[in-house]
């Protein structure tokens, strides 16, 4: 199958940067063939005008909880641990298996439908998301989230993951990672049987670490260590991690992040409603730590839209540094595409040769791209995801004129009012 993307303005790396020109993009199988030049023996089964597109490597949502979508707007304004502990956990509790199938679609629709590709997902239900994914043919790295105290070989979680893992394996848009959920909800010990699983498998590590300041203060009271410190000593950093949220991270907790090669996940929106405070970006960006964005589950941002991330970023250190030279539009973008590609170890987050077509359109005659002026300055500071129109994922169109082609929608808002009616959420 080939797609031919044709007279697009494209976003196209350039050094550390960006350019935007005129271009043809072929597509061919799931890869991206050839810019301007076709590759050999290219025929085109479907052809898209892009004279009137911005084309964008898809962009890379990399931590959420897609399973979390029907509890946005119902844990609102509360403290972390008010939210975590009284209204969300019990939600959790009450959620049955298929209950996250669907609403991981819902989010996934969301997430195509604002110019997200791919997403590292920390999920509760085995099975659901994964065959979510399958359907809706997004790209997804799938973490099963673990909770424990002890070294037990027959941790049924990790059990289950592993299982998941094999289970899906036909499947090239899906990779799998463990997911030990954090400090506080597990113990040295199983942290260290988490990782010599994980170096034994062969697989990564997505973890939420130091997320507000009476989980750091709680480390020091009961450890005397940081977050940081705890999950190092416990091994997890033996094996390539992926730490979501790290706002509360001193200078010497950077040095370890970066020492160890770990890629930290933002969430500004999320950090900031849950009253969690500033991840120190541009400091763990100098500290040579590679940075990417994420929305965290709709439960605490409300919205899974990487745009709104994107905005959000670009924003608030530049205020919080009175400096407006801190985190540039080129550097935002980064984070949201080739930054998370370079955490989920995926061929995908630019648009060069090679690379997987994981490839985004969007429609330069709306308002928010007029006039469009800077390319990428414009992705960071005006659109808003209603822009997209075509979504392409590993060469296969799943957006097209903004049409969906692969989720029955209205079967989702269905199903999603019977699941909030029946946990008493509508």
């Amino acid at each position: 199958m080939g797609i031919l993307i044709k007279n697009t303005l494209a976003v196209l790396p350039q050094g550390d940067g960006y350019a935007a020109a005129r271009h043809d993009i072929y597509v061919d199988g799931t890869d991206i063939a050839g810019i301007d030049a076709a590759p050999a023996g290219f025929e085109a089964t479907s052809e898209i005008d892009g004279s009137n597109r911005l084309a964008i490597p898809g962009l890379i949502n990399a931590h959420t909880h897609t399973y979390m979508s029907m509890m946005r707007n119902v844990a609102d304004d509360l403290s972390f641990t008010d939210w975590l502990f009284g209204t969300i956990e019990p939600i959790e509790d009450r959620l049955e298996p298929e209950d996250s199938y669907w609403a991981s679609l819902l989010s996934q629709i969301e997430m195509i439908r604002s110019g997200t590709t791919c997403f590292n997902d920390q999920q509760m239900h085995i099975g659901q998301t994964t065959r979510a994914v399958r359907e809706s043919g997004m790209r997804a790295v799938i973490c099963r989230g673990l909770v424990g105290s002890a070294y037990d070989e027959s941790d049924y979680r990790i059990a289950e993951a592993l299982r998941e893992r094999d289970d899906f394996a036909d499947c090239d848009r899906l990779t799998f990672r463990l997911g030990p959920h954090a400090p506080y909800s597990c113990g040295p010990d199983y942290l260290r049987l988490v990782a010599d699983v994980a170096k034994r498998e062969g697989m990564g590590i997505h973890i939420h670490i130091a997320e507000g300041q009476v989980e750091s203060d709680n480390m020091w009271r009961d450890h005397h260590c940081t977050p940081v410190e705890y999950v190092r000593d416990a091994g997890i950093f033996d094996v390539p991690t992926i730490a979501a949220h790290c706002i509360r991270v001193s200078e010497g907790d950077r040095a370890i992040l970066a020492e160890n090669g770990v890629s930290v996940v933002t969430n500004p929106a999320s950090n900031m409603k849950l009253g969690n405070g500033f991840a120190p970006v541009p400091e763990m960006m100098a500290a040579g730590i590679n940075v990417c964005l994420g929305t965290d589950g709709a439960a605490s941002n409300n919205a899974q839209n990487m745009f709104r991330e994107m905005g959000l970023v670009a924003l608030i250190h530049k205020g919080t540094h009175d400096t407006p030279q801190c985190v540039s539009a080129t550097e935002t973008l980064a984070m949201a595409t080739r930054n998370g590609a370079v955490a989920l170890g995926l061929p995908t987050g630019s648009i060069e040769v090679g690379k997987k077509a994981d490839l985004v359109l969007l429609d330069l005659d709306a308002p928010s791209l007029t006039p469009l002026n800077n390319p990428v300055a414009a992705l960071a500071y005006s659109a808003n995801g209603s822009e997209v129109t075509d979504v392409i994922i590993d060469g296969r169109e799943v957006l097209r004129n903004r049409e969906l082609l692969t989720i029955d929608e209205a079967r989702v808002r269905h199903e999603i009012a019977r699941i909030c009616t029946r946990l008493g959420l509508a």
